[in-house]
């Protein structure tokens, strides 16, 4: 029961996090989990991804640690391509089975395409 009430409040949080689209600058992320090798979280705030880590660790077994991080403009857009990417290799929500390092090259492309193809 306690495991159910964990997963319900963790799906919870991942609703609160920033929808697609809602930020012109902030942070794409990847977060890993100490209880999970080999799946990362992808992500995108206009907050410090860091205390987004924190936050989550309060309320679910194990921690989360951020593996990547980068500030750039329109962060949920990338996120949003670096999704379709990886899209065969998804574990579950915002959970993808991938090296956190694959992750994080995934994302530095993608800003770097974006922001080449979007006038500021």
């Amino acid at each position: 029961m306690l495991l159910i009430t964990q997963k319900v409040h963790i799906m919870n949080i991942m609703k609160s996090d920033v929808l697609e689209g809602d930020v012109l600058e902030g942070n794409v992320y990847v977060m890993t989990h100490s209880i999970f090798s080999n799946v990362v979280r992808i992500g995108c705030t206009p907050n410090e991804p860091k205390e987004y880590a924190k936050t989550l660790s309060q309320h679910t077994p194990g921690d989360y640690s951020v593996a990547f991080q980068l500030f750039c403009k329109n962060p949920c857009h990338i996120k949003k391509q670096v999704r379709k990417y990886l899209s065969a290799n998804k574990y579950v929500n915002e959970f993808y089975e991938v090296q956190p390092e694959n992750a994080a090259k995934l994302l530095k492309t993608e800003s770097l395409r974006i922001s080449i193809n979007h006038a500021y």
